[in-house]
């Protein structure tokens, strides 16, 4: 076996993580979906499997081979048909879910052990007593710590049927002894819009990070709250909304379209042509709009974004999204396995088809993608931009272009100014989180005095936390260079400013405090202050 085939596993279990978290756009239509049209007739692949299991020599797992050689098949497809095991079928499908069954705790796992980073208000851990800071160290009596401490095990361990019980032993910060509480698991909500707050007197904001069950119910509320508030102009950010499901973004675009507009066409060999349209009952047809993207904006975010901009309906504002245009359908195996296979492109209104071109079989190459636009300067210059496919026209005539993601109408690009190697090697090793985890832990009872972001980011700059940062680091490996750190002040105060911000509160807070000078935002308020954003189409 060459080294290519050597490490498709590997590959395709990091397609999953991100081609199916970004592409479920029809799952929910499709769950459930035996695999009927599969013929039980004779096949070479069929015929080896049988004579392998006859005739070789040992003794071989044939399951075991099946289960290594689908995902190399769907690989050879596109990026975004894959295959999912049986025991990984519900961790697929709760990311887009409305909650799932659980303790209700966030977590980070340091030195190989759980660190509890915040518990679920009114969930089940808070009401058994646990507290943000504490250590798991047991799980039903038995210890849970060293290497046997990933991401994936302790979710199994957590996770759970709805009124089941988890003994769970921690270590509280100040104290040795090991306290046993039993939690008994419940619903955990999983929202998919993480802030909705004023920006200024006059516009509102809302930070959608997938389109999951719940995110047309949730960006309802989203939009009273703002309308109590009085707000006269949006932001929606899709910035690193990595997509989910197609009928969510439809729904939400047709809050901001007046009737019989085209929001989306899906097609393909064996899927005929079918158009999503709004019906006219928006209640935000009026209200300037501006739509926020990056490279991380992904299928759902790209098919509201399009069609905002195909429409003219709204500005774009950030960098050329991801380019994901396949459409994939959810088919079960017997054995509760299932793949997600491609069948069908989406197209924007204009007509463009925004999937980025890939070479078939090539999983690595497509995910080196925006590694490969960083490098050739696209995240810093328009100019960098390359555009595949042809050039389209929205509604009142303005180019836009297909074969590669949404372009913006504005692009903001990253600022590198203040950027320095102390600060990439300070963010890129993890010891920024690290280090705002252990001073969040160390001054938590100091920290609870503070319940509001901007008090909470007054009393961090007054504390000096980059210098303590510097002197954390440089006793972990980094070592200090104090030019660099005075050059790159204002990104490193930010960056672990923001995360004891996280830390302490919660993601709203977060998303207030980097958004307060955040480029991208000052471009979209300015757009409304020229009064340039598009307030509405012709109806």
């Amino acid at each position: 076996m060459n080294n290519k085939n050597r490490y498709m596993p590997m590959l395709m279990a990091v397609c999953v993580v991100i081609g199916i978290v970004i592409g479920t756009l029809f799952a929910n239509h499709f769950s459930g979906n035996r695999l009927n049209i599969v013929k039980s007739g004779s096949s070479r692949l069929s015929n080896l499997l049988g004579i392998i299991e006859d005739q070789y020599v040992d003794d071989v797992n044939i399951d075991s081979l099946v289960e290594k050689a689908i995902p190399e098949i769907l690989g050879e497809l596109d990026p975004h048909s894959v295959y999912i095991s049986a025991k990984d079928v519900q961790t697929a499908n709760d990311d887009l879910k409305g909650s799932f069954s659980g303790v209700g705790i966030e977590f980070t796992i340091r030195e190989d052990t759980i660190h509890v980073q915040n518990v679920v208000k009114n969930g089940p851990a808070e009401r058994a007593g646990l507290l943000a800071g504490d250590k798991i160290v047991t799980l039903d009596g038995k210890p849970f710590v060293g290497k046997q401490v990933t991401n994936q095990e302790a979710m199994h361990r957590l996770k759970g049927p709805k009124d089941t019980k988890v003994k769970i032993g921690i270590i509280r910060y100040g104290q040795k002894q090991v306290k046993q509480f039993t939690v008994t698991r419940g619903e955990i909500p999983q929202k998919s819009i993480s802030a909705t707050y004023m920006i200024d007197e006059h516009t509102g904001y809302i930070r959608i990070k997938n389109f999951g069950e719940t995110t047309y119910s949730e960006m309802l509320t989203s939009l009273v709250t703002l309308n109590d508030e009085n707000f006269e102009n949006l932001v929606i950010d899709l910035r690193d909304n990595t997509g989910g499901y197609l009928d969510r973004a439809v729904q939400i675009a047709n809050e901001f379209l007046p009737k019989n507009k085209l929001i989306v066409y899906t097609e393909g060999r064996k899927s005929p042509r079918q158009d999503y349209r709004s019906d006219g009952h928006g209640s935000y047809q009026d209200i300037p709009l501006v739509v926020l993207i990056n490279e991380g904006s992904a299928s759902a975010a790209e098919i509201f974004a399009g069609a905002m901009q195909d429409n003219d309906r709204a500005t774009i504002i950030g960098r050329r999204s991801f380019g994901k245009g396949l459409v994939q359908q959810q088919i079960e195996f017997p054995d509760g396995s299932m793949i997600r296979l491609t069948i069908a492109r989406y197209y924007t209104p204009s007509g463009r088809c925004i999937q980025k071109p890939y070479t078939t079989g090539d999983v690595a190459d497509y995910e080196k993608d925006l590694i490969t636009r960083y490098e050739h300067g696209e995240y810093f210059s328009q100019d960098s931009i390359k555009h595949t496919g042809p050039a389209y026209h929205t509604s009142i005539g303005r180019t836009v272009y297909g074969g590669g993601g949404i372009t913006p109408d504005i692009f903001v690009g990253e600022d590198t100014t203040d950027m320095t190697s102390y600060y990439k090697q300070a963010s890129m090793s993890g010891l920024i989180l690290q280090f705002a985890y252990s001073y969040t832990d160390d001054n938590r009872l100091k920290l609870n005095n503070f319940k509001e972001m901007t008090a909470l980011a007054d009393h961090l700059v007054k504390q000096n936390t980059v210098d303590k940062f510097a002197t954390y680091a440089d006793n972990h490996g980094l070592k200090r260079r104090n030019l660099m750190i005075q050059r790159s002040h204002k990104l490193l105060e930010r960056y672990i400013n923001s995360r004891i911000i996280y830390n302490m509160l919660d993601e709203q807070a977060w998303h207030q405090y980097i958004n307060q000078d955040d480029p991208t935002i000052q471009e979209a308020l300015r757009i409304f202050k020229d009064g340039k954003a598009f307030p509405k189409v012709e109806k």
